[in-house]
């Protein structure tokens, strides 16, 4: 990327108008940038050694296993003819000889037929790598190509033909495994969408039946499921009933039961039963297509760790090739030592230098984590995201669907003068009979079940943090909280004793009325879920030391939820721009904010923190496309989850680090006192490599260690002027 930044910058107006994500080899013009034509940003990428064409996200695929099987072509013919070297040897000299060519250097001149085996392997080894290295070298820019054919180029200097074959055939090796780990990490991301079928089975109007590809399906269109069938488009239950697994996008370890009118989403499994579906989005719009392109994207906003690794390569690069001249050349003039055995140490120095390890091990780590996060029903939007959770310090969360289960039920109703509680049902459902707000479902449930007529109000609109407004029966009604009947003068209106009674039993009042005065009363109860208490506890044992409620209720229900469930502040009766103000405060006083909300209403207070979280996105746009994070249902316990897997990744990645940097600095030590050998240097930085990728790809099954079991089922998880897809480091 650094190599990018310094070609490519330039020419679009600065390298602060390029992004790059590194798992996908796709690097992006942003906007504003210069206008530059692809044929010219080729042409620049061209210039580095590596190659490049627009974006495709058809042809992707094709290019990366192309390049996949380059590197592996390559890789193979530079081992078969360091091991025919190395069998020659053997032949010539036997077994003990051949282990001899480990011990050290310096032995007498190698055999032709030998040296031609190990020199076409330095060939091989070296094919893709050096024109990035004499692009590096034209630019004065060490990197870790330069510093290996540098190696290899004084080890054939120096006669030691074995050691520059072993270095070349291992960097390859080490290169190759790299792109397969990354490969690896990608097609986690994209096996998510293999979780919808390809087939759907459509009634055509005529009542026959057809299979016919996904893709083909068109809105409006009705298709079979039958039971054990992954279901391959979002859709609406027609006829049917059954209970579906969504644990493959939700996490959720129970089916969810499901009747006519129930959504259905691609990729989960029905059960028993067979069920009929009117589909209500392609195959393109899904929400699993939507989660997967957002997975697959989010790895292009780099966590703080990973620039942090890339800053410090492109520092470490140069020195070590000070470092590295510094051996070559004080020892012989300072000691007299010997300029043929401390130019070997020099180059050996080159070798395990090389930042391989520490460069791929962090962008793996993310995506992995990423990946894992999706299959758990969590969908993260970037890899800062994936760092953020764990430093978390303050969180703030409204009341209603996250402490509570978010469906309040008519406790009781409390007509007021002349009204009926039939008179009083009506107002407040005619209000709400086109609201989808949780209030609103409960009134209309009332409604339903006391037989009520309901006709819808006129002229509805919404008063933000208060109620609803409208017209009905030739006169303006209201609906809303005990402030709002305040506000419009009505609020003695309301009995002291009533208020008492509701706020105390932590129930939430809305007041019904009309330009008159008020109608009635009616008493909401929201359960708190079960578990409310236990995964407060749990936020607070992960280190988070403030959890604030924030919500529009009144201050008693309020504090009556919070009390009950260990919630550390309360404050309530709160406008949209009162939560924004409340942020503002805590991102004041902590380092790491996060709050919890729809998505939608809690918008504008989850981007004034550090990040926000929406809860149960599914079948929800406007939720995934505002939060950083979005849980897929509304189950708050995912949240001590994020918080325990975000510490897990960013434990992987400082142990990737540590073991890397250790090692590199053992052997510089050894090296420094003339200790390592050159095949010992390659085996060990090749090695680590293996070990920092294999430690990040754990991320891809485990789960985190705080957390319950998992549940089960499969789960998952600007402008393109110039897309490039630049492979190689």
């Amino acid at each position: 990327m650094s190599i990018l930044n310094k070609v490519v910058g330039p020419a679009v107006g600065g390298a602060e108008h390029l992004a790059f994500d590194v798992i996908n080899g796709r690097m992006t013009v942003l906007d504003g940038a210069a206008s530059v034509t692809d044929d010219r940003i080729i042409k620049l990428v061209a210039g580095t050694g590596m190659s490049a064409r627009p974006w495709d996200v058809d042809n992707a695929a094709a290019d990366q296993a192309a390049h996949l099987g380059r590197q592996k072509m390559f890789t193979s013919a530079s081992g078969g003819f360091w091991a025919a070297g190395f069998l020659w040897h053997i032949v010539e000299s036997g077994l003990g000889g051949a282990l001899g060519l480990f011990a050290g250097h310096g032995e007498a001149p190698m055999p032709l037929a030998e040296a031609g085996l190990f020199a076409i392997a330095i060939l091989f080894g070296l094919w893709l790598v050096a024109p990035k290295a004499w692009s590096s070298a034209r630019r004065v820019s060490p990197d870790m190509n330069l510093l290996m054919v540098v190696a290899v180029a004084g080890a054939v200097g120096l006669g030691e033909y074995f050691e520059a074959a072993t270095v070349a055939f291992f960097f390859s090796l080490s290169l190759y495994l790299e792109s397969w780990s990354v490969g690896r990490a990608r097609n986690a991301v994209s096996a998510l969408l293999d979780l919808a079928p390809p087939t759907a089975r459509v009634i055509r109007e005529d009542g026959s039946e057809e299979t016919v590809p996904a893709a083909q399906v068109a809105i409006g269109d009705r298709f079979i499921v039958r039971g054990g069938d992954r279901i391959p488009l979002d859709g609406q239950v027609t006829e049917g009933l059954g209970a579906v697994n969504q644990a493959p996008i939700t996490g959720e370890s129970a089916p969810v039961p499901k009747e006519t009118g129930d959504d259905v989403y691609a990729g989960t499994i029905n059960g028993e039963g067979t069920l009929t579906v009117r589909a209500t989005r392609v195959v393109a719009d899904t929400v699993l297509a939507k989660i997967t392109r957002m997975v697959g994207d989010a790895h292009a906003r780099r966590a703080p760790v990973e620039q942090w690794v890339a800053k410090f390569a492109r520092v470490y690069t140069p020195i070590v090739m000070v470092l590295a001249i510094a051996i070559a050349v004080l020892p012989p003039l300072v000691t007299g030592g010997a300029w043929g055995y401390w130019f070997y140490n020099a180059l050996v120095l080159l070798v395990i230098a090389c930042p391989c390890a520490l460069v791929i091990s962090t962008p793996v780590s993310i995506v992995a984590a990423l990946a894992a996060s999706a299959r758990a029903g969590v969908l993260i939007k970037g890899g800062a995201y994936v760092e953020a959770p764990g430093r978390t310090t303050a969180l703030a969360l409204d009341k209603t669907g996250t402490i509570t289960e978010g469906e309040p039920e008519v406790a009781a109703v409390h007509p007021l003068g002349r009204a009926s509680e039939a008179d009083l049902i009506a107002l407040a459902a005619g209000l709400e009979a086109r609201s989808s707000h949780p209030l609103a479902r409960a009134i209309l449930a009332r409604a339903a079940a006391d037989g009520v007529s309901v006709s819808a109000a006129d002229d509805t609109r919404t008063v933000p943090g208060r109620g609803l407004e409208g017209r009905a029966g030739g006169r303006a009604v209201w609906l809303g909280s005990d402030r709002f009947a305040k506000e419009k003068g009505f609020g003695d209106a309301i009995p002291s004793a009533l208020r008492d009674k509701i706020e105390g039993a932590g129930s939430t009042l809305v007041a019904v009325g009309d330009e008159t005065g008020v109608t009635g009363v009616l008493e909401l109860r929201d359960r708190i879920r079960p578990d409310a208490r236990g995964i407060v506890a749990r936020l607070h044992a992960q280190g988070v030391k403030t959890i604030v409620m924030l919500t529009g209720d009144n201050e008693r229900t309020a504090r009556a939820v919070a009390a009950e469930v260990g919630i550390d502040e309360v404050r309530a009766e709160l406008l949209p721009e009162d939560k924004v103000r409340a942020i503002e405060e805590l991102v004041a006083t902590h380092d790491m904010v996060a709050m919890i909300g729809d998505g939608v209403n809690d918008a504008p207070a989850m981007a004034r923190a550090h990040y926000g979280i929406a809860m149960g996105a599914i079948g929800s746009d406007a939720a995934i496309e505002t939060a950083d994070i979005a849980l897929m249902t509304d189950d708050i316990g995912k949240v001590p989850w994020l918080i325990g897997h975000s510490r897990r990744t960013m434990a992987i990645i400082r142990q990737n680090i540590g073991i890397s940097l250790a090692t590199k600095a053992l052997f510089v030590g050894l090296t420094a006192f003339g200790m390592a050998s050159m095949w010992g240097a390659i085996a060990a930085d090749v090695g680590v490599s293996l070990l920092v990728v294999a430690n990040a790809l754990r991320l891809l099954n485990a789960a985190d260690p705080d957390a319950p079991p998992p549940v089960g089922g499969e789960g998952i998880g600007d402008r393109m002027a110039a897309g490039a897809l630049a492979h190689g480091h």
